[in-house]
Order: C-alpha cells, then sequence, then structure tokens
C-alpha cells in the first residue's frame, strides 16, 4: 500500500509544487510508482508537467464532491511510473459544496483509498492555505512534508501549521506524523540562508531534512517546458538534490539502506 505523504505550508512561494513535481519524478526515476495529487485550484502540478488545466474535464474536485472514480481521470505522465490526479479551478468551489457534507474532512482519503494499492508513494500537493482541502489531505496522508524557505520571514505562519497538524493528529487522522522540515531555495551566497538554515536546525533538529534545495535555474524553468527538472537536466544542482531527498526519505523509511 502506498505511503501518502502531503506537502504543506499555507505560506506561498516556499516550493510547494517545486517539491512535489521534483520529489515525485525522482521517486518514479528510482523506478518507485508514484501518483501526484494536485489539490491546488492554480493547478500549477497539473500544467508543470504539461497538462493544460483549462482541458481538464474530471479533477480530484469532481472525485471530493460527486464521486468520481478515481482511477478513471488519472493521466500517465511522460515518466516512467509517474502518474498524475490532475486539479482544476472548480477545486476552489468545492470547500463551500462540501460544507453541509457528513465527514467532509475525509472525502479525500475515500477518493484515494481505492488506488492504494496500485502505488508505492503518494505525493500530495497541498494549496497554500489551511482550509477544508488541505485539512482534506492532511487526513488522507501518512505524513506531511513542510516546506521552509531560507529567506526572511521564514518561520512565519510555522507555528499555526504545526498546530492545525497536532489537532488532526489529535481529532482526525492520529497516524499523521511530520516527515520532515525541507529547506528550499537556498543560496550558499547569501548570508541570510545560512543564518536561516542553523536557526531552524537549532529549533527543530531532526525535524529537519539532511537534504537542502538550493536556488537553480533548472527547477525554476522546468515549469515552462512541462517537465520535471531530472527530465529538463538532469545533472543540476536541484535534479541531484530532489534525487538526494528522495533516497533520503526511502532511507528514513526503510525501503533502501545507505552503504
Amino acid at each position: 500500500m502506498a505511503k501518502v505523504i502531503a506537502i504543506a505550508n499555507q505560506k506561498g512561494g516556499v516550493g510547494k509544487t517545486t517539491t512535489t513535481i521534483n520529489l515525485a519524478a525522482s521517486l518514479a526515476t528510482l523506478e518507485y510508482r508514484t501518483l501526484i495529487v494536485d489539490a491546488d485550484p492554480q493547478a500549477n502540478s497539473t500544467s508543470g508537467l504539461g497538462f493544460n488545466p483549462k482541458e481538464i474535464e474530471n479533477s480530484i474536485y469532481e472525485c471530493m464532491v460527486d464521486g468520481i472514480n478515481v482511477s478513471d481521470i488519472i493521466i500517465q505522465t511522460e515518466i516512467d511510473y509517474l502518474d498524475l490526479i490532475p486539479s482544476h479551478i472548480d477545486l476552489v468551489g468545492a470547500e463551500i459544496e462540501m460544507i453541509n457534507l457528513k465527514t467532509r474532512e475525509e472525502k479525500m482519503k475515500e477518493a484515494l483509498a481505492s488506488v492504494r494499492d496500485e502505488y508505492d508513494f503518494v505525493i500530495i500537493d497541498c494549496s497554500p492555505s489551511l482550509g477544508l482541502i488541505t485539512i482534506n489531505s492532511l487526513v488522507a496522508s501518512d505524513s506531511v512534508i513542510i516546506p521552509v524557505q531560507c529567506e526572511y520571514f521564514a518561520l512565519e505562519g510555522l507555528g499555526k501549521l504545526l498546530n492545525t497538524i497536532k489537532i488532526i493528529q489529535t481529532r482526525l487522522n492520529t497516524n499523521l506524523s511530520i516527515e520532515g522540515i525541507l529547506l528550499t531555495m537556498y543560496d550558499l551566497r547569501v548570508r541570510l540562508s545560512n543564518q536561516v538554515v542553523n536557526e531552524v536546525t537549532a529549533h527543530f533538529q531532526n525535524m529537519v531534512f539532511n537534504t537542502i534545495i538550493p536556488r537553480n535555474i533548472r527547477l525554476s524553468e522546468s515549469p515552462s517546458f512541462g517537465v520535471p527538472a531530472i527530465a529538463h537536466d538532469a545533472d543540476s544542482k536541484g535534479a541531484i538534490s530532489y534525487l538526494n531527498l528522495a533516497r533520503e526519505i526511502l532511507t528514513k523509511n526503510g525501503l533502501v539502506t545507505i552503504d
């Protein structure tokens, strides 16, 4: 059964979608069957993998609200072992439509249940909010990765997210764990980046991944080509960093061992 990992932070611009696409692509490159769930109405994971959200007829929205079977809407990407459940702008309305539904926090979990056995990993790209869709994502997940950018105000709002995770662990998903805090957009030349790394590591210690994602032009431009960085330039620092992150997660979960 797949391990489901949410990529969450209500703060925008921290690298959630970049992490979703490139971590998933790295796991797929290592031949682990991987499914991306685009749970963000902006549909950046969908477009970042080369699909036009405007041409998507059914998305995770229809699965959660209308009960459409997830297996009927899964799209195969150009990357072997990597599939996608797309999103589109209608997901914005899902929170309003779901508000009166019973077990409304569990709609995504229910939708994904039928395909979990078909994958090794399911990676959920959460929206930059702590609304009902993000709560659904966390309830459906086994763990959560929190991207934190190496910039000023990096820790702003992190306490609120951790508090939300604690509430979900207490009330809705007792099995939810924090996979790790991922430092992103690191610039070796900038003193502030090093300060943020030291501050986050000192505060959260073992919760922080050893892998740090650098600022990298290939990571920035690959979505415009509709491919992950590893398909755009496998030798780039960004692609190598996400491959290292994938290996770190596999090791942490006992799926591979480091010699």
